[in-house]
């Protein structure tokens, strides 16, 4: 970012708005998409919504948009209900998966289109236009029309054009899962970097995992249309609140273990602390992280290696241990005589474990 740029990021720094959605509940007929949603977003954050398709991630985005009315519950921006203030009236940005940019309009039209509507002055709306162009790094794009720029280009211009009324909170809609692999990266660290700079409160809704615990502050996992955890990325990944969050964000092996004493688990031939509660009774299931693992060949282990799959610094290896699926991260190098088939013992890392009740066939 060039010290032109850098000054006009401070100029148009704003002061990011505190978003809470309390008990909101929507339905579509049958289909029940937020039920009883209790959230708070802190001014300047970068908070994710992440969960399964039909989770109610993007319902609770369009409610806080104003683009869908709930059913029951309040949305609050700095303590203000705006539950039933029409979108165009939110002080809120909005970037779309799909761009969505006017094609008869340039780059730099599509950026003050709402300078336009807001009747700003057209020497305003070039200055601002032109700011923000070279904010997201498109300083020499503004007489291009849409079909003339990549798709990347194309979602910057749709930032651009989300930040020039200066809201306090940005809307992102899965704004980069049309992107190739190496522009959704280059682009998520942008979004991110500008999002900081502007202080501007950031709600962000991705089916991507990586993205999102890359990306945000804290990460909101939903199901079902209810929260059920939010939290930093690195303590939602190390400590997940419940067996879903365990077993949707990142990989997650369960092994059958034996409580020895209240903070005691035993699996795989280690004992590890548990971490939090542990369920009553010594059969207890053991949530583990396939880099806890160890793996070592060994004849008369209990686990056989049925495939590997390079991925570069790690190789992952896929056991079957007595008819449980188990999956393991070695590093690389030390994985090469790992071929199916072979015998290995399985070991765990001393490591706080999330224990849960036991699973039984038919759950």
């Amino acid at each position: 970012m060039s010290s032109a740029t850098a000054e006009r990021t401070e100029t148009a720094a704003v002061i990011g708005a505190r978003v809470e959605f309390r008990g909101l509940r929507r339905s579509f007929g049958p289909t029940t998409a937020l039920d009883g949603l209790d959230l708070t977003v802190e001014p300047g954050e970068l908070l994710a919504l992440l969960g399964p398709s039909g989770c109610g991630k993007t319902t609770a985005l369009r409610v806080l948009a104003g683009f869908e009315r709930p059913d029951a519950g309040e949305v609050l921006v700095d303590g203000a209900d705006v539950t039933h203030v029409p979108a165009n009236r939110r002080d809120a940005g909005m970037v779309f998966q799909s761009y969505s940019l006017f094609p008869h309009l340039t780059a730099r039209d599509n950026v003050a289109f709402g300078l336009r509507v807001r009747k700003v002055g057209a020497a305003e709306r070039r200055a601002r236009a032109a700011e923000l162009l070279d904010l997201v790094g498109l300083p020499q794009h503004g007489d291009r029309y849409p079909h003339q720029m990549s798709g990347g280009q194309q979602q910057r211009v749709a930032l651009a054009r989300a930040l020039a009324l200066r809201p306090r909170v940005l809307l992102l809609d899965e704004p980069l899962s049309a992107l190739d692999a190496k522009v959704r990266l280059s682009l998520r660290e942008e979004i991110r970097r500008l999002q900081l700079d502007l202080g501007i409160t950031t709600v962000f809704v991705t089916h991507d995992q990586e993205e999102a615990l890359s990306m945000a502050d804290r990460v909101a996992v939903l199901n079902a249309g209810r929260l059920e955890q939010c939290a930093a990325p690195a303590e939602l990944y190390r400590r997940p609140a419940t067996a879903f969050v365990a077993a949707f964000v990142g990989t997650m092996n369960r092994l059958p273990g034996r409580l020895v004493d209240p903070g005691l688990v035993e699996v795989a031939g280690a004992r590890l602390p548990v971490d939090g509660e542990a369920p009553k009774g010594p059969g207890v299931d053991v949530l583990v992280r396939p880099e806890n693992l160890t793996v070592t060949e060994d004849p008369d282990g209990d686990a056989t290696v049925v495939s590997t799959s390079f991925l570069g610094p790690v190789t992952r290896v896929h056991l079957d241990r007595a008819g449980t699926p188990v999956k393991a991260d070695l590093p690389s190098r030390d994985a090469g005589a790992l071929a199916p088939g072979v015998r290995v013992a399985l070991g765990a890392v001393r490591h706080p474990a999330l224990v849960v009740a036991r699973e039984t066939a038919g759950e």
